[in-house]
């Protein structure tokens, strides 16, 4: 069962390749209290529905646009918490890794991906406040991977070699 409110967009969406958006809060300083800050965007207040429509999927990640929100969201759960990514950059990496990737978008398809081992991404959550997160293995992939779809990149575009997935 997918969330009512989204459904997972394929390959076949042109959307999924387009460079998307930056969430824009309303024109208050970032330094006022998080109760007195208000998005401008509408979509991020349906992080609470990317979390359940990944979650369903059972997706260890999934980027606003793979559900028609075309701005610069995404969500995580490595299995050791959510994390929300709004307006995510990556400010460092280390290392190589050298593993297994699937995407929600691209049902069926697996492929080893080079990604970093350490990842290092700046975000904002959904009040506004700016965090930084530390990734390795898991975690530093997935930031990649999503943060990738935030512009129009899928992991298919880096596969070193494709896999039958085991059924």
């Amino acid at each position: 069962y997918i969330s009512m409110k989204f459904k997972l967009i394929t390959d076949s969406s042109a959307n999924l390749r387009e460079i998307h958006e930056d969430v824009e809060f309303a024109s208050v300083p970032l330094s006022i209290r998080v109760e007195d800050r208000d998005f401008v965007d509408d979509e991020t207040l349906d992080l609470d529905d990317m979390l359940e429509t990944m979650h369903k999927a059972d997706g260890v990640g999934l980027a606003a646009p793979q559900v028609g929100i075309l701005r610069r969201i995404c969500v995580i759960d490595d299995g050791n918490g959510l994390i929300e990514l709004i307006n995510p950059e990556i400010v460092s990496t280390e290392g190589t890794q050298n593993d297994l990737e699937g995407c929600l978008s691209l049902p069926g398809k697996w492929g080893y991906v080079e990604r970093p081992k350490k990842v290092t991404v700046r975000a904002m959550d959904r009040t506004g406040d700016v965090y930084e997160y530390e990734g390795e293995d898991l975690l530093a992939r997935a930031f990649c991977h999503e943060l990738e779809h935030l512009d129009g990149i899928l992991f298919s575009s880096h596969v070193t070699e494709f896999v039958e997935p085991d059924r």
